[in-house]
């Protein structure tokens, strides 16, 4: 959960080329540009503010294209502080929360102007925002992860989806939920990251850990099911589904954050689980040497790809070689994933770099675009079109 301090560093060919050279590595799946057009274009949800700390920040929408090799921001609404989340919604609006503790929740239309701000200190509710909202299938309501900053209990919120008031209040049962998906029967799937944290987000009493993996209904909030992980150190933070065409196989994706006092055990740590099928398992022991993923997407065909941006680094992860993890980009900063089907869906990655976006794809070259101006790019975003 830590954002990028807006520096820079040299790209070289070298870095290209071990990009380039990650895909001899992997399992072949059958994909090909031949014949087929290449996307001229991506837009992506994404919050980033100035090179400075102090800066403002911003979310909007961010514009790749790839024929032009450069990026516009296509839209972009001032925040009142830093972000987390953002969450695209079907008629082109965007979600935003703010960061934990979050104090407030934000819509921004597409042209760029807020169209509703939520300010929780004004809610008879103690909770606070930990960072991450989805849209119920239906529609009708949103969930956001919370935490009641009086007994420290994880919560999730039950929104009214245009008003963004708070309809009713569900345990999480666990303790900080941090990022929630909706299944295919429409249960939530939570990461319960399990920190104990002040009100001022500090973390204390460590030994206390309680991460969790929890699927609750998605219409009464019942607990149907919970995962825990044998070390308890291990905070369970985001989250990606992704899809093997081989078996009809359908995984859930979890970023883990090491919280081991001791440094060697933090650097030996595994930074992916996978829920597969029934089971919560860590197919690969081997992690970043730092045991911190920032983000997790969905990528080539059934795997995940994790970035670690303490040591400026994305790895794909694929069912064909559980056990591994494939260094694909090496660059400063490397931390918000998403997603990028290209011409073959299930395919590729984009990720923020200090330099600049990075698109990565098992059949094609690497691109990198620099940034339009000298911005940090936050955490996460999203890809919300391509052309």
């Amino acid at each position: 959960d830590r954002s990028n301090d807006g520096k820079t560093m040299k790209t070289t060919r070298r870095e290209f080329l071990k990009m380039a050279g990650a895909l001899a590595a992997l399992p072949p799946a059958g994909f090909a540009w031949a014949g087929q057009a290449q996307p001229k274009s991506a837009s992506l949800a994404a919050a980033w503010r100035g090179p400075n700390a102090g800066d403002t920040y911003f979310a909007g929408v961010l514009s790749a294209d790839w024929e032009g090799k450069k990026i516009t921001i296509s839209r972009a609404a001032a925040l009142p502080t830093r972000p987390h989340g953002l969450t695209p919604e079907a008629d082109g609006s965007l979600l935003v929360t703010g960061v934990r503790p979050g104090a407030w929740l934000m819509r921004i239309e597409r042209d760029g102007k807020v169209a509703q701000q939520v300010d929780l200190a004004g809610e008879s509710s103690d909770a606070r925002l930990n960072g991450h909202v989805v849209v119920s299938p239906r529609g009708d309501v949103i969930y956001t992860t919370e935490t009641d900053m009086k007994t420290g209990r994880g919560l999730i919120g039950v929104r009214d989806r245009q008003s963004l008031k708070k309809l009713a209040e569900w345990q999480s049962h666990g303790l900080e939920p941090h990022q929630l998906l909706v299944d295919a029967a429409g249960h939530l799937m939570i990461a319960n990251g399990g920190i104990p944290r002040t009100a001022a987000d500090k973390k204390y009493d460590l030994h206390r850990m309680d991460a969790s993996l929890v699927r609750l209904d998605g219409q009464s909030g019942r607990l149907l099911r919970r995962w825990t992980l044998d070390d308890p150190r291990l905070s369970l933070r985001h989250l990606a589904w992704s899809h093997w065409a081989k078996g009809d196989k359908t995984f859930l994706g979890v970023a883990m954050q090491a919280e081991h006092d001791d440094p060697s055990a933090r650097a030996a740590a595994p930074i992916l689980a996978v829920l597969d099928g029934d089971e919560l398992i860590l197919p690969a022991r081997a992690g970043d040497g730092a045991g911190y993923a920032g983000d997790i997407a969905p990528a080539y065909n059934g795997g995940f790809a994790l970035s670690s941006n303490q040591v400026g680094l994305a790895q794909l992860w694929h069912p064909a070689m559980p056990e591994k993890l494939t260094r694909i980009v090496e660059l400063q900063e490397a931390y918000a994933l998403t997603g990028w089907e290209g011409p073959n869906p299930g395919g590729g990655v984009l990720v923020s770099t200090a330099l600049g976006l990075v698109r990565w794809h098992p059949s094609a070259k690497p691109a990198l675009l620099p940034w339009p101006e000298k911005m940090a790019v936050d955490n996460h975003w999203v890809l919300v079109s391509e052309s």
